[in-house]
């Protein structure tokens, strides 16, 4: 693949969505669906990578251009990633005037929900791909419920669960 393609298509999903998590459905649906330079597998493994650590939520298209096109995809992914950021600069200037505009903010609602189920949708199938026994589903579903309703750090949550994983596939196999 060529690297201009890929950062046209990595910058359509960061420009296109309003959070790092949101360009998911995006990336899946170019690189998995239309294009199979992916798996969801691949996908699986580099929205982990990118998650694991710290940083911005959308990180993770650094591990997606390694795995299309090495080295200098990932530097690809990475400039892909800041781009709306820096271009964000004068649309706030240009935004912020209007701030208080009920269309503005209802337009900024929608897609925001629109966002949403994009994310659901490109998720559900990764989850398939990932979620493959019943321990893997207890961990998620209790994973999920601690985010949802506690304060715990995501850190401890992360790493309990993969500990969790480990143990699980050492019991099963």
């Amino acid at each position: 693949m060529k690297l201009v393609l890929l950062y046209v298509l990595l910058l359509k999903a960061m420009a296109t969505t309003f959070s790092g998590t949101a360009t998911l459905p995006v990336v899946r649906q170019d690189f998995v669906v239309r294009r199979g330079l992916l798996t969801d597998r691949d996908l699986n493994m580099a929205f982990t990578a990118g998650r694991s650590g710290p940083g911005p939520n959308g990180i993770y298209l650094v591990s997606v251009g390694y795995l299309v096109a090495g080295l200098p995809g990932a530097c690809v992914g990475w400039l892909a990633m800041i781009t709306p950021a820096f271009l964000s600069i004068p649309l706030v200037r240009l935004v912020g005037s209007r701030v208080d505009n009920p269309r503005l903010l209802a337009a900024i609602r929608a897609s925001t929900a629109a966002s949403a189920g994009l994310v659901l949708a490109a998720n559900v199938p990764m989850a398939r791909d990932a979620l493959t026994s019943g321990v893997l589903v207890a961990i998620a579903v209790v994973s999920f419920g601690v985010f949802s309703f506690t304060r715990l750090d995501s850190v401890w949550v992360i790493l309990v669960a993969a500990l969790l994983g480990l143990l699980g596939a050492t019991l099963i196999h």
